[in-house]
């Protein structure tokens, strides 16, 4: 197949199937995270390019999922409603994937593994952090940007929306829809750029696409779980995965 022609052997294939079967899982339960688990792992045992796009048919596909679960109505509602966060992520994500191989890795995992994992650890600890009502368009286009900036480089654009949608205090299943619909449409533009970038091609999507089966079985079980999790219970695990999340973006840097 493609991705046995390009270099990689069936132990690899199998663990990267293994690593989305994982992050799919951990995206029902809570949302968001797949993009993160996969980039991480995938580094262990990928090059760096294959990585990216071993992951964007499986996010693009359970993200699909994700925004419409509750059905067209309230996923369109909702793109209305972040449609800021969305037009910045969007237009960034183009603009940041043309210089992909430009950026030092550890200066883009650092900028933002750290305040990630600083926002999210004092939520944690029980700090208000809740967003005034003034500043939330500023925010929401500014995150956004930010959002867009590191998507195209690295495949993680979740992080801000999420500092956005907790800073907000989002219901537990708008917060998941929301994301749903930011990071499909996210993972259609980064799909793009990289079609146009040349990362994404047929050997590296042939691989990608082998990924969506596993991804989507997690998923679907992870959504098991979600339903049960009260919206205090979902919080307190949305702050502390994005917690482990910020730690290993940082921990990735530092090595």
């Amino acid at each position: 197949m493609e991705f046995l022609a390009a270099g990689l052997s069936p132990l690899a294939v199998a663990a990267a199937m293994a690593v989305a079967l994982l992050a799919g899982f951990v995206k029902g339960a809570v949302g968001f995270a797949m993009p993160l688990i996969m980039i991480s792992a995938f580094s262990a045992f990928l090059p760096a390019d294959l990585a990216l796009a071993g992951m964007m048919l499986p996010t693009l596909v359970t993200n699909l999922s994700q925004a419409f679960r509750q059905g067209w109505g309230p996923a369109l509602e909702t793109t209305r409603t972040y449609r800021r966060f969305l037009i910045a992520t969007v237009v960034f994500i183009a603009v940041s994937a043309q210089v992909f191989d430009l950026i030092p890795r550890v200066a883009y995992l650092l900028l933002l593994g750290l305040p990630v994992t600083a926002f999210a650890a004092a939520q944690l600890a029980g700090v208000p952090l809740a967003l005034p009502l003034h500043h939330r368009v500023r925010a929401e286009w500014t995150l956004g940007v930010i959002g867009g900036l590191y998507g195209g480089i690295s495949g993680i654009w979740g992080p801000p929306l999420l500092v956005f949608l907790l800073s907000t205090g989002v219901p537990k299943t708008e917060m998941v829809r929301a994301q749903g619909v930011v990071f499909l449409i996210g993972a259609v533009a980064l799909l793009a750029a990289h079609l146009g970038t040349g990362l994404a091609n047929p050997s590296s999507l042939t691989f990608s696409a082998l990924l969506v089966i596993p991804a989507q079985i997690g998923m679907w079980a992870g959504f098991k779980l979600q339903d049960r999790l009260d919206q205090a219970r979902f919080r307190r695990w949305t702050q502390a995965l994005l917690v482990l999340t910020g730690l290993n973006l940082v921990r990735q840097a530092l090595m």
